[in-house]
């Protein structure tokens, strides 16, 4: 069996048997894959810290035909984000972006840009970037490269740009003004297209002023959330347990 080595994100671990980890990973050139790294549990193990979660790694594994675990050899850690899992909100946020990426991404699809986008949101929180901010500029190009982010700028009917406030289609493929919505149920307020468009122009910010204040960042929260349980046909699992 030759072996296989890639670039890659740790997304999770469980505990498989007495002594070993199966290991899911979200690798830059084949997407997520999940191993088992056998001996990852006990004490002195060759893999070290190189399998904690959001370790951006190195990882070697053979792969066996009709066999959905890969067997990972090896682990060499390139860069660790370990520390800021120290605060609570950070860890369970994280585990949030995990989940989403599980739910939205087939197994081994290359989305190299969905991949960097993670990777740069890790990097900006390693070097105190807001999490609120960047929770929310992750969920919207989550959206956007699904293709599930839906024109924010104009009636979904009439077509008209939109100069304040729309609602959102029951469907979650558009947005409706005043004047054709069926229901005022759930706002959509100006600042979430504009969010939109900044994340478009922007990287993730590091430190520094944000672009949009506290309230206007709740705002979008509620709408973005909105459009991904929607897609997801659930809540995720991780979500109540964010702050």
């Amino acid at each position: 069996m030759p072996r296989e080595q890639t670039e890659a994100i740790i997304l999770r671990t469980f505990s498989y048997g007495e002594q070993d980890k199966i290991v899911g990973f979200f690798s830059k050139d084949k997407g997520i894959i999940k191993g088992v790294a056998k001996g990852a549990r006990k004490f002195g193990n060759r893999f070290g810290s190189s399998l904690e979660p959001f370790s951006l790694v190195k990882i070697y594994y053979y792969e066996k035909e009709r066999k959905d675990l890969v067997t990972i050899s090896d682990c060499d850690l390139i860069e660790s984000f370990f520390d800021i899992q120290n605060d609570p909100d950070t860890s369970f946020t994280l585990s949030y972006f995990a989940e989403l990426i599980e739910e939205f991404s087939p197994t081994r699809a290359k989305d190299d840009t969905l991949y960097r986008l993670l990777l740069s949101i890790l990097q900006a929180l390693n070097k105190s970037g807001n999490l609120n901010f960047l929770s929310r500029y992750f969920e919207a190009w989550l959206l956007k490269l699904n293709g599930v982010l839906p024109d924010l700028k104009r009636c979904k009917k009439c077509h008209k740009p939109l100069a304040e406030s729309g609602w959102l289609s029951p469907k979650k493929d558009g947005v409706f003004c005043d004047r054709c919505t069926p229901s005022k149920k759930e706002e959509i307020k100006p600042e979430v297209d504009s969010f939109v468009q900044w994340t478009r122009k922007n990287p993730p910010p590091e430190k520094g002023p944000l672009p949009f204040s506290p309230e206007q960042l709740d705002s979008i929260k509620k709408a973005l959330q909105k459009m991904i349980v929607f897609h997801l046909e659930r809540e995720p699992k991780t979500l109540r347990l964010l702050p």
